[in-house]
């Protein structure tokens, strides 16, 4: 069998022998949860509850501010204790509702639905009213995502299980324990429209899970699992298209342009959940992994529950840490304070006893070119470093800089080690705030 990639990318250290034999082990929190309000990209949700009151696990806490925005649930049973901006693992403040844990997980009362009882408007108000998101880390809510312009245009669904970004294994795990379950989420979102077909690409060095998923959709006609060479961007939404559809997007487009609905597999679980069981998001797998722990593993907790409760239940750290980052190396953010609370898009705790990063002393370029090799968008990174550098908006522009896709692997392959992300990225943000002024 053909192995589906693209052009581009390049093949960092994977470092997914840390956790990737660790089973799912459920982690109970303890002290006060913390939910903030933004927890997904558009509006902020908008708190249903007051200081004083008693909630359920699985009670709705705060509604979705408009259509792009999402609903939060409280994931413990206890009382409301304030709601009060609290520091995020981005290091900025968000308005959140803290809840003390009573430790009892009294539950609200879920209703099952068989996938053949319900409508079309149903499935996706029981995913909206679950408050499920993208869980890969953007964090864009499914409902709308699931809710096209050209609903009859859409021909793929497709499953992210490649799971390229290094270290992390939650997705992994996942298409180990629970297979049946992720078919079935994604037989919900197919049902949804009405010619789509499924597609679940696994990277090629995940053999158990490729076995695993192809006997699972043995007897679907609708569901193709495809291989895909494993390289690092492959897990990205226009790459992943590509790999598995041959069709292109760029920024300009969705993926609904190109006939394409792209979900990774926790969000898949989750569609399965709301839809089929009735439960709302309030739980999520999270890697804590690194070569600073002392024993590394995937996680079931509780969102809202604080990150060093993750540390404490991977044995705690080795030596002194250099580093943590939430997320992986590659398109992660570091993190100043573990004193905050996980989120529906808190895939990974990745603890370095080294900062590699801090220590490396850029040079000169030196024309090679291996930027440009490495690119999956087919950019020239070191030319659009140069002009974000000058400040030159429209040369970095017309040199298609608005395509990136921040991946890191420039950064990554750079032989002089110079920060071409970093300076890109800044750029882009430059634009796009002077675009919005306009």
């Amino acid at each position: 069998m053909g192995k589906c990639t693209f052009k581009g990318g390049v093949h960092p250290f994977d470092g997914k022998e840390f956790s990737k034999d660790k089973p799912i082990k459920e982690l109970f929190p303890q002290g006060e949860m913390v939910f903030p309000l933004s927890q997904h990209i558009g509006a902020p949700a908008v708190p249903v509850v007051a200081k004083g009151d008693h909630v359920l696990a699985g009670q709705l806490i705060a509604e979705a501010g408009g259509f792009v925005s999402a609903n939060i649930h409280s994931s413990v049973s206890g009382t409301v204790k304030a709601i009060e901006p609290r520091t995020l693992a981005t290091g900025g403040k968000c308005n959140s509702i803290v809840i003390e844990n009573d430790g009892e997980y009294s539950e609200v009362t879920y209703v099952p639905k068989k996938l053949e009882e319900l409508s079309k408007e149903e499935i996706l108000g029981r995913i909206k009213d679950a408050g499920v998101v993208g869980m890969g880390g953007a964090g864009f809510p499914t409902h709308v995502k699931l809710s096209p312009k050209n609903p009859e245009s859409i021909d793929y669904i497709i499953v992210n299980g490649a799971e390229c970004e290094p270290y992390l294994t939650s997705d992994y795990r996942r298409m180990l324990e629970e297979p049946d379950k992720v078919v079935m989420g994604l037989k919900v979102a197919l049902a949804i429209f009405d010619h789509a077909k499924g597609i679940i690409g696994i990277e090629d060095n995940k053999p158990e899970a490729i076995r695993i998923m192809q006997e699972k959709t043995a007897g679907e006609p609708d569901i193709e699992v495809k291989v895909l060479k494993t390289k690092y961007p492959q897990g990205g939404e226009r790459c992943l298209i590509y790999a598995t559809t041959g069709r292109s997007i760029n920024s300009s487009m969705l993926p609904a342009d190109a006939g394409c609905i792209v979900h990774n597999i926790d969000t898949i679980f989750s569609i399965y959940l709301a839809v089929i069981e009735g439960k709302p998001l309030t739980k999520r797998i999270v890697t804590v992994t690194g070569d600073g722990v002392n024993n590394p593993g995937n996680f079931y907790v509780w969102l809202g529950m604080n990150y060093r409760q993750l540390l404490d239940a991977a044995g705690g750290v080795v030596g002194e840490p250099q580093k943590y980052i939430s997320g992986g190396p590659m398109m992660g953010f570091a993190m100043y304070s573990l004193d905050v609370p996980v989120v529906k898009g808190s895939s990974s705790l990745l603890v370095m006893r080294e900062d590699i990063v801090s220590k490396i002393e850029s040079s000169a370029c030196i024309r090679c070119g291996r930027c440009g090799e490495g690119c999956p968008s087919h950019l020239l990174p070191a030319k659009l470093a140069s002009l974000a550098s000058r400040n030159d908006e429209a040369g970095f522009v017309k040199l298609d800089g608005m395509e990136c896709v921040e991946c890191g692997s420039c950064s990554y392959i750079c032989p002089a080690k110079r920060p071409l992300t970093q300076q890109i990225k800044a750029m882009r943000r430059t634009v796009m705030a002077n675009r919005r002024k306009k």
